[in-house]
């Protein structure tokens, strides 16, 4: 996992557990948990994580990162980004799709997902690291798979099922 997603990882956690107010506050929570970013880096970590400021009581305002904005939709080089950087596998089976992230990452990707207006999708329902996304019937779960593993640079053959064949422990992996 690269330092940028542990560091989207931390802020989104961060977020999520305590009221933070501005990027100078949310750096100096990420140097106590010794992480050193610029003002620029977590500007765009915010952006990308889809971060925005929510007045809560008292006036104040802070960062909240929503569940599902339907209007906003993510412009297909964000989804290639989201999905290069923390999609590690894809596998299909009937019209579902599953998409495995690292530990507290799902939700990112399938907000990422939801607002990409992909047509061959119709819903996603995400875990702490699994993503389940409904696939047209046009489109199959082995069209959406192939499509998903694409954004995300995926091998072609990446997600399928393998077979292990062979005895005591020295057997032979093939792609089934």
């Amino acid at each position: 996992m690269s330092g940028k997603t542990q560091r989207q990882q931390l802020i989104a956690k961060l977020i999520s557990k305590q009221q933070i107010s501005s990027q100078p506050q949310l750096q100096s929570l990420l140097k106590r948990n010794k992480i050193e970013a610029t003002q620029a880096t977590i500007s765009r970590d915010l952006e990308e994580l889809g971060a925005v400021k929510v007045r809560v009581a008292g006036g104040e305002t802070v960062y909240a990162i929503p569940e599902f904005e339907p209007a906003r939709l993510a412009p297909t080089d964000h989804l290639r980004r989201v999905m290069g950087e923390w999609v590690a596998d894809v596998v299909a089976s009937g019209t579902l799709v599953v998409v495995r992230t690292p530990p507290g990452c799902a939700h990112v990707v399938a907000s990422a997902l939801d607002r990409s207006g992909l047509e061959q999708l119709l819903g996603t329902v995400a875990g702490d690291d699994t993503i389940i996304c409904v696939a047209s019937e046009q489109a199959g779960g082995k069209g959406l798979a192939a499509k998903l593993r694409q954004l995300a640079g995926l091998d072609a053959h990446k997600g399928t099922a393998t077979k292990v064949t062979g005895t005591k422990g020295k057997g032979k992996v093939t792609r089934v």
